[in-house]
């Protein structure tokens, strides 16, 4: 018998680590929950996703539905039986009067959909793009309706979209993050950080922020005197004390930080590359209208966006800020239009010409739509009826699903509601939503928690 003596509590403490840093070395260095599990019960349409959110609400009615009856009736009450019972942010005690849009939508290409005229160029990609009209939330209020498009749940400190679909299929790429945010837009409604966070998955799920101008992340340059080889040999020791420290303590953590380190030492040599749009074709370069670098618009961050999705990005998010028009509709969507209308096209023209749309899921969208009653010369927040498109990645191009109102204040058949949403995007990547679980405080927890039904209508 082995006369090797310690305390019971360091048996179980030695175990326990042992355990937990197996399973997080699987979880960490090979493939996604979905792969180790097996929870791929049909072939994947998409591999990554393109996310182009338009923060504070678009409107849709001078977007992507078009009302003539609303117009017709401009100034006069909205029917009570619609409005009955249904919170707004700010119209609680106003006279809820119609408000027509007075901007003209057109029939676009072979399939006759129709989109505004703010929006020329994503006019004519209309054959490659879904347009849904009945988008709904539970959510009024921007920061919930962030929370709630992005993670599922208006509750604070949950695992994004972004990180389910990261922690469900793992990463393509070694040298770049599996998952990526930029900002592009006007200062306005600030969009919270926890919106691209992991909450309680692995902290390697959190979306890593790019700047949207110059280069794209600090300290990719090594300080003076610090050479390749000392660097590699710090970043080499530093691993053997902290896992070290990992099989005293079993803190998961600290394994995901010893990723991160290898990833950042990677990035110093990817992520330049990636910022230098120089070997772009002038065509290219053209069609988005930006130059030789990244220059900050909403267009050069779609361009960045196709040279992630090429090299291995799984979620990219695009963040375009400054759409909550509570006065001056439309003046606002005219302006924020033009920011994202040539940039948008191009992005799903670009990923078309190379090849890449058909495995590639690009969303459209903000967190809720607009009301069809008036704020004075805006629209208020509404959570029963919006609009967003998806293209590529196993959508059907060229079909409108859902059909608002006379009026658009609801949804008078086929409601897209966000946990559909949610279902939707991750049976095109493979995954049952209700498969794609993760034990938290002794509750599987899920992205569409105990909700959403997946739209078959808009897949191939």
């Amino acid at each position: 018998m082995s006369n090797i003596n310690f305390p019971r509590r360091d048996f179980f403490a030695r175990s326990s680590s042992a355990l937990t840093g197996t399973a997080f070395a699987s979880l960490l260095f090979k493939d996604g929950f979905a792969q180790q599990t097996k929870d791929f019960d049909h072939t994947p349409k998409a591999k990554r996703v393109i996310y182009l959110y338009m923060a504070g609400g678009p409107s849709q009615f001078e977007s992507f539905d078009d009302k003539p009856k609303l117009r017709e009736n401009n100034g006069k009450p909205i029917p009570k039986e619609l409005t009955e019972g249904i919170k707004f942010a700010f119209l609680q005690h106003s006279a809820l009067k119609c408000f027509g849009s007075k901007v003209e939508f057109k029939e676009c290409g072979q399939s006759g959909q129709q989109i505004s005229s703010l929006l020329p160029n994503i006019q004519k990609i209309a054959d490659d793009i879904c347009i849904v009209r009945t988008q709904q939330t539970d959510q009024v209020n921007h920061d919930p309706a962030h929370a709630f498009m992005n993670t599922g749940t208006a509750i604070p400190g949950r695992p994004s979209m972004g990180s389910w679909v990261t922690y469900g299929l793992g990463h393509i790429t070694d040298n770049l993050p599996s998952f990526v945010v930029m900002r592009s837009g006007p200062e306005g409604q600030p969009i919270p950080q926890t919106a691209w966070n992991a909450g309680f998955l692995p902290g390697k799920h959190t979306g890593v922020e790019f700047y949207s101008k110059g280069v794209p992340l600090n300290y990719l340059t090594s300080p003076k005197g610090i050479s390749k080889t000392t660097q590699r040999a710090s970043l080499d020791t530093l691993a053997r004390l902290n896992k070290h420290h990992h099989e005293t303590v079993a803190d998961p953590e600290i394994m995901t930080r010893l990723a991160q380190y290898e990833l950042a030492y990677k990035m110093q040599a990817s992520v330049p590359d990636l910022a230098d749009f120089s070997g772009e074709s002038k065509a290219t370069r053209e069609l988005y209208g930006v130059g030789d670098k990244p220059d900050g618009t909403f267009a050069s961050n779609c361009l960045m966006a196709r040279r992630m999705a090429e090299r291995g990005v799984r979620f990219v998010q695009l963040y375009h800020s400054g759409w909550d028009h509570h006065g001056n509709v439309m003046g606002g969507m005219k302006s924020r239009c033009k920011d994202v209308d040539q940039g948008s096209a191009a992005l799903i023209t670009d990923l078309k010409q190379r090849g890449l749309l058909d495995d590639t899921l690009v969303i459209w969208g903000g967190e809720f739509g607009r009301t069809p009653m008036s704020q004075g010369s805006g629209r208020d927040h509404h959570t029963k009826s919006g609009s967003m498109f998806l293209a590529g990645g196993g959508i059907k191009g060229g079909v409108t699903y859902g059909e608002t109102d006379p009026f658009g204040f609801t949804a008078a058949h086929d409601p897209f509601h966000v946990h559909d949403f949610h279902a939707t995007a991750l049976h095109l990547l493979g995954i049952e939503h209700k498969k794609l679980v993760f034990k938290y405080k002794g509750r599987n927890f899920r992205l569409t928690d105990v909700h959403g039904h997946v739209v078959e209508k808009i897949l191939t």
